[in-house]
């Protein structure tokens, strides 16, 4: 008689479950490249959260944090094996696989006014047949692109950088983007490619002179024990993005993306008050630490004019949609 009775009991459970579009028991695995303790990371667990309650455990999501998957390159390839299902870090790094390069654009410095400038562009009708041909090349799904960073500044130890004729033979470790190697080579700087892991003791041992990151990386790293000077420039912003992969995506029901995507919604939401109130404490705090100098950006500006489009232009992304980026920004 007990038996009979779990069984009928177990049968409504499923009835119930797939009657709302539920699948029992999908585990999705859910990386970031940031510790917990971050905007990015804590959204993926709110997202976990959100996801979790609006399916009733029908979909569980396992947050992986800190890299603890490996960088971007590495998880956009569990995803398109099918080892990895949900990834949440910036749109920048799209551009480095094959069949995400027209997203280099996104790391052009000066070229987006704020986080809702960029992020109008990019879910514009302009960008929508790029995503979607970039999804059908990486058989990665751009589920939303959503969540404000702290956008890119400059430290150096010992001089500060008020133009861009100061930027001359100063040895910076900067991010592997092609965008940014160009920048840096046409401002005469000596651009360095050190493991994030090794910066602290590359800025202390004098291996390079600056580096480029957010005010909140350098206050969460320590960054401001071995540089002096923190430059305001803000010349590179990136958006938190949630990926999904395809094979992932396509099992999913109609409910179920939905429900996805909601939770995108309102995590990036959270991600960006995080963020833009972590930019705003991480700068006072670092007042603190170090000279604080919002230097001249316009030189800068000027000086990588027209560096870009006979360098990448029908390269790395359709012939004219830089313009058409500057123009949906007017």
């Amino acid at each position: 008689m007990k038996r009979k009775l779990l069984a009928i009991a177990l049968a409504v459970s499923f009835v119930f479950l797939f009657a709302n579009g539920m699948v029992l028991a999908k585990t999705l695995k859910l990386g970031t490249i940031f510790p917990e303790d971050q905007p990015d990371s804590k959204g993926a667990v709110l997202f976990k959260k959100l996801v979790e309650e609006a399916t009733g455990g029908g979909i569980e999501i396992k947050v992986f944090p800190n890299s603890q998957l490996g960088g971007p390159k590495e998880m956009f390839s569990q995803m398109q094996l099918g080892a990895l299902e949900i990834g949440y870090y910036g749109i920048n790094t799209l551009a480095w696989i094959k069949g995400g390069e027209p997203f280099e654009i996104t790391a052009i410095p000066f070229l987006y006014k704020s986080y809702d400038a960029m992020r109008h562009v990019l879910t514009s009708d302009r960008f929508k047949p790029i995503i979607a041909k970039t999804e059908k090349d990486t058989g990665i799904k751009i589920l939303n692109i959503i969540g404000d960073t702290p956008p890119r500044g400059l430290t150096t130890r010992d001089r500060p950088v008020w133009s861009a004729a100061d930027f001359k033979g100063l040895k910076i470790r900067t991010a592997a983007s092609p965008t940014v190697l160009a920048a840096m080579k046409k401002l005469g700087a000596l651009p360095q490619q050190i493991a994030f892991s090794e910066l602290y003791m590359a800025l202390k041992t004098k291996v390079v002179d600056a580096q480029e990151n957010g005010s909140i990386t350098v206050k969460t790293k320590s960054l401001y024990e071995v540089q002096e000077y923190y430059m305001k420039t803000d010349y590179i912003r990136d958006i938190a993005t949630f990926y999904v992969a395809q094979k992932t995506w396509d099992q999913l029901s109609d409910k179920e993306k939905k429900i996805l995507f909601d939770a995108s919604e309102q995590a990036g939401k959270y991600v960006t008050e995080l963020a833009q109130r972590g930019i705003n404490e991480s700068l006072e705090f670092l007042s603190t630490k170090m000279k604080v100098i919002i230097p001249n950006n316009q030189s800068i500006r000027d000086t990588l004019e027209g560096v870009f489009e006979p360098l990448f232009e029908g390269k790395k992304w359709p012939v004219g949609l830089l313009k058409d980026v500057r123009e949906l920004q007017k």
